[in-house]
Parts: C-alpha cells; sequence; structure tokens
C-alpha cells in the first residue's frame, strides 16, 4: 500500500509556515475546488453550505483516487476574501465581503473526476452549490504571510501589520486577501485556532 500523501508537510512553506513574523513567499500556481458567494459568512447561509459542498466532493474525489491506489489527506479549507474597493476592506464591512472558498487539489484530481463526483453528491445531498463548484487554477506568486492564532473575529491587527509591512517595505497589494484554515472551529477553541493570512504583494 502506498503512503498517504499529507500535503501540509509536501508543501510545508505554504501550509505549515514558521510560527512567528512575516514572512515572504514565492506560491506556486495550485489547483482548486472553488465556490464564489457573497455576504458576511456568519450570517449567509450561502457560506455553510458552500463549506459543507467543498468537502462532500474534495472527499468523494479522494475517495476515487484511493481506489486507483492513491491516498491522500484532503487539505485544509481556504478562503479568498475582497471588496470593490479594497481600502475599505475591514471587519466592520463583512456584510459587503465577496468571497470564494476552495480547497486544493492534487494534481490526479481533473475536470472529468469532479463532474463525476458532483452527481454523486448530487444523489445523496441536496445542496445548490454543487452547481457552482468547479476546479480552477490560482497563482499568487509573490505574497506575504502570517500564521495567525485566535478567534477569526480578531484577526484585524495581524491584517493591519501585514498592510503595514507591505508599504513600509515597498510593496502594493496584488491580489485578494486569502485565508488558511488549519483549525476546525467546531473542535477547537477559538483562542487556539491557527489561521494562515496571506497576501499577494509585487514591488512598487
Amino acid at each position: 500500500m502506498s503512503e498517504k500523501v499529507d500535503f501540509k508537510k509536501l508543501l510545508k512553506e505554504f501550509y505549515n509556515p514558521r510560527k512567528s513574523g512575516v514572512h515572504l513567499v514565492t506560491v506556486p500556481a495550485m489547483n482548486f475546488l472553488m465556490i464564489d458567494g457573497e455576504g458576511d459568512p456568519n450570517i449567509v447561509p450561502e457560506y455553510q453550505e458552500a463549506v459543507e459542498t467543498h468537502y462532500a466532493i474534495s472527499d468523494g474525489a479522494k475517495f476515487a483516487l484511493k481506489s486507483q491506489g492513491f491516498d491522500y489527506i484532503v487539505p485544509p479549507l481556504e478562503g479568498l476574501w475582497w471588496m470593490d474597493d479594497m481600502r475599505e476592506f475591514s471587519i466592520a464591512n463583512k456584510h459587503r465581503w465577496s468571497w470564494t472558498m476552495m480547497i486544493m487539489q492534487p494534481e490526479p484530481v481533473t475536470n472529468d473526476l469532479i463532474s463525476r463526483v458532483k452527481e454523486d453528491v448530487r444523489k445523496k445531498k441536496k445542496l445548490a452549490a454543487i452547481e457552482q463548484a468547479r476546479l480552477e487554477g490560482y497563482d499568487e506568486c509573490l505574497a506575504i504571510q502570517v500564521l495567525y492564532t485566535g478567534a477569526y473575529a480578531d484577526e484585524g491587527p495581524t491584517i493591519a501589520e501585514m498592510h503595514r509591512y507591505i508599504r513600509d517595505n515597498g510593496y502594493e497589494t496584488n491580489g485578494k486577501h486569502h485565508e488558511i484554515y488549519l483549525g476546525d472551529p467546531r473542535k477547537t477553541s477559538a483562542d487556539k485556532l491557527q489561521t494562515i493570512l496571506r497576501q499577494p504583494i509585487r514591488m512598487i
């Protein structure tokens, strides 16, 4: 039996970074299962449905590939967050946020496989977000990231610190605010949740 692939170990720089400080990274292009939405994730039901749909499809793809001899741990949930005017992007404006929830998919996961898995999920669950789910490449290139520990609602000062770093070092933002959720809020107290906060940048 082949060893189960753990992408948090294989791609340690991007999924298991150093515990302190702001770090520059060059992120390779990867494929993701993606679902888009809008509004405060704590309120709009579409957000929870998107998350449930992600795990249903990602788990289905994993088990399909396991039967072919490729076994892996499903990577963590991630999210892109933005507003039309990023100068107004803040916790206070959550109701105006746009978002893309996503889970990285290994190379053997193809559009054909995702289509087959979606059909299987449709038979078991009534999730409107299944129709929106897509497999798409995403390439951030140069970015900064921080490993944040604490409640999601308290990320504001850390995000502000990241943006100060960007300004002070001659960069500007070059893409959407990106979060990678290493903890499960259903099982972990809010003060111990770990999240990678990432922001693509470019030199001015």
